[in-house]
């Protein structure tokens, strides 16, 4: 059981309905509906009774919700514990919604400030923005420009989202495609790519998402597997980029994102100076 789906398993139990807790998840119904089948089917059990719009849990579902909460609460100790020993070691604490924009900057930082370091939380982009106003974050990645006069932002990356097809594929000799066209397509998907996992949930009907959580281990099975895969243009993807595939881009304009670096006005020392170096370069 991965944090997110004891998250979302508590959401549920709370709400009552998939789609309250999808609303208070900021996901997709149908995204939400295939993690709770994916636990279920991990579990071995069903969780819930479903009368309608309405679920509540079963005698299995209550036992695992007490284990997801306790689980919970560990991981927030432990995320407060590293905040506060981050703190102690003068590192930039930065929310982000996806993991390129991130590498990028610690790339940037790297150069200019190369005996700092920072550490990461990937959330969705209203909680980066809550964040960085808050204090929670000294600085923020995400994809639409913010109009709160209380924040500066500048343009850090842009990241275009291709498919990998097998050579057979009956695709593969597109210039391009659709997200529409990959409909009924299996994918081997890696787990931690933040926003981008909801967007193809979403856009391709009746996908099927096989998951791998580390990255090495995705890069291998990425060269030989008979499943589609996605690669992005982001610099750090290039050494990753399987052989012997096609890499069709994807058109729709969904899959064309730009991310904006996000800082507190007045924020004070390394994250105003990050900031300035990065709009620099921009």
């Amino acid at each position: 059981m991965e944090l997110e789906q004891m998250r979302q398993l508590d959401a549920i139990a709370r709400t009552g309905t998939v789609s309250a807790a999808a609303r208070e998840l900021h996901l997709s119904q149908p995204a939400l509906s295939r993690s709770v089948r994916r636990l279920e089917e991990e579990l071995g059990t069903e969780l819930f009774a479903r009368s309608g719009r309405h679920v509540e849990l079963n005698e299995a579902g209550r036992a695992a919700l007490e284990w997801a909460r306790q689980l919970l609460r560990d991981e927030r100790l432990m995320r407060d514990a590293v905040l506060a020993a981050a703190r102690r070691a003068r590192a930039l604490r930065v929310g982000t919604v996806a993991p390129a924009p991130l590498w990028r900057l610690t790339g940037l930082m790297t150069e200019a400030f190369p005996r700092e370091t920072l550490v990461s939380e990937t959330v969705g982009g209203d909680a980066v923005v809550r964040g960085v106003l808050d204090g929670g974050f000294d600085l923020g990645i995400v994809r639409t420009m913010p109009t709160n006069p209380l924040l500066r932002s500048c343009e850090l990356m842009r990241e275009r989202l291709s498919v990998t097809l097998p050579p057979n594929h009956p695709l593969a000799s597109r210039e391009s495609v659709r997200l529409a066209d990959l409909a009924g397509n299996s994918f081997l998907i890696l787990t931690d790519i933040g926003f981008w996992r909801d967007l193809v949930e979403r856009a391709i009907p009746r996908a099927t998402f096989i998951d791998q959580d580390d990255r090495m281990v995705f890069a291998q099975l990425a060269r030989t597997t008979p499943h589609c895969t996605f690669v992005t243009d982001a610099p750090y993807m290039e050494r990753e980029l399987p052989a012997g595939r096609a890499i069709v881009p994807i058109e729709d304009e969904a899959a064309c994102v730009t991310f904006f670096l996000v800082v507190r006005m007045g924020a004070p020392g390394l994250a105003a100076q990050l900031f300035e170096w990065v709009a620099s370069r921009a």
